[in-house]
């Protein structure tokens, strides 16, 4: 054994693959620590698992870690947890790999002098529609704080425009802004993205390679779209039927399809929770469906919404006047119903479905028109750091939105692992939370605001009528205005089509804060 290890220095060895036969001669040796840095499985059912050497190891007295580093090469996350291991680990320290070369060049990354990070009152990671709100309303608290917005982007979109967009009721051309245009004035605008968070040393790590430094860290990254865990779903979008509400350059052609489309099968798919906007699956559905009752020709349509959870809605409250609707637009419901394969040149979409005892079948539905609403999952970088939970989501208090671990640490937005809507509504609430917050943390003060989980659904139930459904953690309502907040209005069609665009471009993203009252400490 000790022929095939390569010292690196006093600490620090590498070596090729290792054996449980192999501890004995390592403790003989003197090391304290093992390092595996191989995944399992790389070398098929021959290479031994990291668990089964970790129990053996820790039998022998020896510290073992698992740090798997891909053929690809190490991450900044990688590096950064490295760093974390080789400040905690008893040394000296063996590294094994399939050759040690990996274990090397991980080594040498994390030992390198970091580079001289900027620094900055706050960081802001994510310049959606979460980072640029929360980032004017600290400015107008206090405009001489030094704050980076970190955000790869060029554009900025309103999103909860896209549903309106596939129904025929707005121009997409107005739901996209240069980022640089909505850019708070006071903020500094980094066109870079998250490579990995160094919390100990109160520092980001970027693509770019540089380091930002901070007193304190807002998350808001957003979520991400899996349409990769569809298969064939990536070949065949904007093509042969096969639409989504969920991107910008989509949103057309689902109102186009529906446009066209005089008779035939439109399937309408919504994902495992959580995801962004739970009620725009089936606002898809009753825009289309609306224009199809209006055209005359619903009667010659086959609609029919396949929902992977048991529920048309997570608030029973709103079950009711949802199900009339889904009646008079004769739609059918398929629940426990997940979409996982897409054919689209033969028009043809599997759906694994889930039985009352659990069982799982797939089935093959034929269709003319396929509204695809993607898997969603936290951004990668956030589900490899330590600061995520245990489902991957950003771990943040669901009453003060401070990281349980890192008080200099909030996180709004769809990357935050609150039971809340994912909604830009339950941003508008979260923002005035974490700003107070924030602001009362750099005085030592106590934090003053809590959050409700308030969010807001307005379910486009057909052109012109909107079901406002407005509700915060457990399903409490939480209506703003004194009206049956079951009932489909005109006005609250006006609120989602007219106002609360132009609020958003004007209100919102410049710091003003309406409607967004939180309940004090």
């Amino acid at each position: 054994m000790e022929q095939n290890i390569k010292r690196i220095d006093a600490s620090f060895s590498v070596a090729g693959q290792i054996g449980q036969s192999d501890l004995h001669s390592l403790v003989a040796l003197g090391f304290a620590s093992v390092m595996c840095n191989r995944p399992d499985h790389e070398g098929g059912s021959q290479q031994p698992e990291h668990a089964a050497l970790q129990q053996a190891a820790q039998a022998l007295g020896l510290r073992f870690v698992y740090l798997p580093i891909s053929t690809r090469g190490a991450t900044a996350q990688d590096v950064e947890q490295m760093r974390a291991l080789l400040a905690q680990l008893p040394t000296p320290i063996l590294a094994f790999c399939r050759t040690g070369n990996r274990s090397s060049k991980l080594y040498e990354a994390a030992t390198q002098p970091p580079r001289e990070a900027a620094a900055y009152d706050v960081v802001v990671i994510g310049g959606g529609s979460a980072g640029i709100s929360v980032s004017a309303s600290l400015l107008k608290r206090d405009s001489a704080l030094r704050i980076a917005v970190v955000e790869p982007c060029a554009e900025h979109y309103y999103q909860p425009a896209w549903t309106l967009v596939g129904g025929g009721a707005y121009d997409v051309k107005n739901t996209v802004r240069a980022t640089a245009e909505v850019m708070p004035k006071g903020a500094t605008w980094i066109k870079a993205s998250l490579s990995a968070f160094a919390p100990e040393r109160k520092v980001v790590l970027l693509s770019d390679g540089s380091e930002l430094a901070y007193q304190q860290l807002i998350v808001c990254p957003g979520l991400e779209l899996a349409w990769e865990k569809i298969e064939g779903l990536e070949d065949t979008l904007g093509k042969h039927g096969v639409t989504s509400n969920y991107r910008y350059d989509l949103a057309p052609y689902t109102w186009e399809l529906v446009r066209t489309l005089r008779g035939g099968t439109a399937l309408f798919t919504q994902p495992p929770m959580p995801i962004k906007c739970a009620g725009a699956p089936q606002k898809a559905m009753y825009l289309a469906c609306d224009h199809w009752r209006k055209q005359g020709v619903l009667d010659a349509m086959n609609v029919e919404f396949n929902l992977a959870g048991a529920v048309l809605f997570g608030v029973p409250t709103f079950v009711p006047p949802l199900m009339k609707y889904v009646e008079a637009y004769k739609a059918k419901l398929a629940f426990q119903s997940t979409l996982v394969k897409v054919d689209g040149p033969n028009k043809t979409a599997w759906f694994e479905v889930t039985d009352a005892d659990g069982h799982v079948t797939r089935h093959a539905k034929t269709f003319d028109m396929l509204h695809v609403v993607p898997p969603q999952q936290a951004p990668d970088v956030i589900r490899r750091s330590p600061l995520a939970d245990s489902g991957g989501w950003f771990e943040a208090d669901p009453a003060t939105l401070q990281h349980p671990r890192h008080a200099d640490i909030f996180a709004l937005g769809d990357v935050c692992g609150t039971p809340n809507a994912k909604t830009a509504a339950a941003v508008r609430k979260q923002v005035v939370v974490v700003a107070e917050n924030l602001i009362a943390l750099r005085k030592g003060a106590a934090l003053p605001k809590r959050y409700d989980g308030y969010g807001s659904c307005p379910l486009t139930v057909e052109k012109g009528k909107v079901i406002l459904a407005e509700f915060g953690y457990g399903g409490k309502l939480l209506p703003t205005f004194a009206l049956d907040p079951t009932v489909a209005r005109s006005s609250a069609w006006f609120l989602k089509a007219s106002f609360l665009p132009w609020f958003y471009w004007q209100g919102m993203l410049k710091g003003r804060e309406w409607f967004t009252d939180c309940a004090d400490n």
